[in-house]
């Protein structure tokens, strides 16, 4: 990373965030509740006066999908109002903001990946929420960069790759949707994609050509059924007994939010413009299995 930047990271005890300040060493400093919240405004933008920083990462969100469809004002809040305010506050500092977003923004029936320029058509609150700090942070920011990813997990916290680990040592054989596709990444493959922005613009400086919508997700593409499948070929590998993976359809599964059924993400503008590609899902699966045994 460029030296001499302070990067100031929101998200707290978050998958992303802690990835970011993982990797980003000593020149990143991670925020979070209570004392970084978007429900109180005047505490964020005391603590940026405090902090300083020459460049923002806002991996803070409300991700909790089903529960965003009751708990609508807190979705909005933390996915719109936040981000709009943090944006404001980095346009007046002159400073550059990434903003990280979501697949969900789309329907999931355009039967190709989704490039940028994309109509997009959420399907429920978190989707909408999400599209809506989009625009804020678009319209408020005249540098802001944001990254829309995809089927995010890592080595710790709650996620679907941990959640079938969990899974296969109570049951030997488990129900998994198998007609929804994606593209899982890692959070740690998503923080190298981050700070390699971060060095991009430490090094040429801000370019009209970094602004805008960008896909960032792992490369590749694969079903729920299919990652489960994966996780238990890699678990394997450490003795771990492997359940049948029963392939259902979404309806066999009902939920409160309706998902996307094919949200791949195009992520050729990214490599294009910043010079980096997230590597293979599948890579980034073994070595988050590997490190979730290494450290149990």
């Amino acid at each position: 990373m460029v030296p001499c930047v302070t990067v100031l990271v929101t998200g707290g005890t978050g998958q992303l965030a802690t990835a970011v300040a993982k990797a980003g060493g000593d020149r990143v400093r991670l925020v979070g509740r209570p004392l970084f919240d978007f429900g109180h405004p005047a505490g964020i933008e005391q603590m940026f006066q405090a902090i300083a920083p020459r460049l923002v990462v806002n991996a803070a969100a409300f991700t909790a999908v089903d529960a965003a469809e009751t708990d609508i004002a807190a979705a909005w809040r933390a996915n719109r109002d936040g981000p709009a305010l943090l944006a404001r506050i980095c346009e007046q500092a002159d400073i550059p903001l990434i903003h990280v977003s979501t697949d969900y923004v789309f329907d999931g029936t355009k039967g190709a990946p989704y490039v940028e320029t994309d109509a997009t058509a959420p399907l429920g609150v978190y989707g909408a929420s999400k599209l809506a700090g989009e625009d804020a942070v678009l319209d408020a920011c005249s540098r802001a960069v944001v990254l829309r990813t995809s089927w995010l997990y890592a080595v710790a916290g709650l996620n679907f790759v941990r959640t079938m680990l969990n899974a296969a040592r109570k049951t030997d054989r488990l129900r998994v949707v198998a007609d929804q596709t994606g593209c899982p990444t890692t959070a740690e493959d998503l923080a190298s994609a981050i700070l390699a922005i971060v060095e991009r613009i430490g090094v040429a400086g801000w370019q009209p050509s970094f602004g805008g919508v960008f896909h960032a997700a792992g490369t590749g593409w694969t079903t729920w059924h299919g990652l489960a499948c994966a996780v238990f070929e890699e678990a394997a590998r450490y003795g771990l007994a492997q359940p049948e993976v029963v392939p259902i359809a979404t309806a066999d599964w009902p939920t409160p939010t309706r998902r996307p059924a094919d949200s791949r993400l195009d992520c050729s503008k990214m490599a294009g413009v910043f010079d980096h590609r997230l590597p293979h899902w599948r890579d980034g699966l073994t070595r988050t299995v590997d490190a979730i045994f290494a450290a149990a």
